[in-house]
């Protein structure tokens, strides 16, 4: 039997139970504490080369604005229906409200967002050019953004307004994106709650005792300081990544070599790429698979329903470009559509 038939067989016996968490998504409560970015993408058409310098001129035809960062995150787990709360730094530039608006027009609840205005919104510029008839290109990527850490009393009113809301809510998310906002208060802060999911870039080891942790395969080799070549050295990075972080399961996303999922318990569980060949932008996915398997979580799901659940998610959004969200309408569809593929 190969390793998606037997994969396929699990997922066919569990099939009403994951419709019925999809559905109970609307059920549950999550406070996102993150780096808020907003994700800008000005596209136009390439005229020619400048005379003032070798660079290209391209007369702009469109802007869009997306969240990004922590704010893909939040905006993941309201489009999947969930009541969401956001906490992070904003500064009051016009990219900052920008992103407020953003979040209040899903319902999304901001009263534990803090204002530091002496620190820019976080915003990631990306030009994009074309010639007549040929592909977008992205030339070049502006990022603004403080490399200082905010205020001592900033750390505290975060980590104040974070306590204030822990217990109003079925699980925390910690997007850490490493723009600033997870100093050693907000950490103490967000792990006081019970079923904490981390998803970080890069220094595991500060969340420790966290409930969950979802890095990607170059997250996974930074934190174990080795190189994951072979099925063994993954195994190996899954004990040593449980023992770093003493978290009660760790998530490794592999991309087109699908999940492995390694429990406190001993047990390791493989699940496969849904999408191997349509995938345009893995901007974001990551963020969509927190949002899944958060929500999942809160319902009761196993680490294996909620894995599977949020590497569903992630198998819609690489069709999009860009950062995206998807729906419980869509995870649906492209459950059924998984069911009915053949072996």
């Amino acid at each position: 039997m190969t390793e998606f038939a037997s994969f396929k067989t699990q997922l066919t016996a569990s099939a009403q139970r994951l419709f019925e968490l999809i559905d109970g998504f609307k059920q549950s409560k999550v406070l996102v504490v993150g780096d808020l970015t907003l994700d800008e993408f000005l596209t136009g058409e390439v005229e020619r080369i400048s005379r003032e310098a070798p660079v290209l001129i391209i007369r702009h035809e469109t802007t869009r604005q997306t969240p990004g960062g922590g704010a893909n995150a939040v905006y993941n787990l309201a489009k999947l229906g969930a009541e969401v709360k956001v906490a992070g730094f904003l500064s009051k530039d016009p990219q900052g409200q920008v992103l407020r608006t953003m979040f209040e027009e899903v319902g999304i609840d901001t009263s534990a967002i803090v204002i530091d205005p002496d620190r820019p919104t976080v915003t990631k510029s990306r030009i994009a050019g074309h010639a007549r008839q040929s592909v977008t290109q992205q030339i070049v990527r502006i990022d603004r953004k403080s490399d200082e850490l905010p205020d001592r009393d900033k750390q505290l009113e975060l980590a104040a307004q974070i306590q204030q809301h822990l217990g109003q809510v079925d699980a925390v998310v910690c997007s850490d994106y490493g723009d600033g906002v997870f100093t050693p208060p907000v950490i103490e802060a967000v792990l006081s709650h019970d079923r904490t999911i981390v998803d970080t870039q890069k220094d595991l080891d500060r969340y420790h005792g966290a409930r969950v942790f979802t890095p990607n395969l170059p997250e996974a080799e930074r934190a174990v300081g080795y190189g994951i070549k072979s099925f063994e050295d993954l195994l190996r990075a899954g004990r040593d990544l449980l023992a770093l972080t003493q978290g009660e399961e760790i998530l490794i996303t592999r991309g087109e070599q699908g999940m492995s999922l390694f429990g406190r318990d001993g047990k390791v569980e493989h699940i496969p790429a849904f999408n191997r060949t349509d995938v345009f932008d893995v901007t974001g996915a990551g963020d969509t698979v927190v949002a899944a398997l958060t929500l999942s979580l809160c319902l009761g799901a196993s680490y294996w329903e909620a894995a599977v659940l949020g590497n569903l998610a992630a198998s819609i959004v690489v069709r999009q470009f860009g950062t995206a969200t998807t729906s419980q309408d869509e995870m649906k569809e492209a459950l059924r559509g998984l069911l009915e593929l053949e072996e």
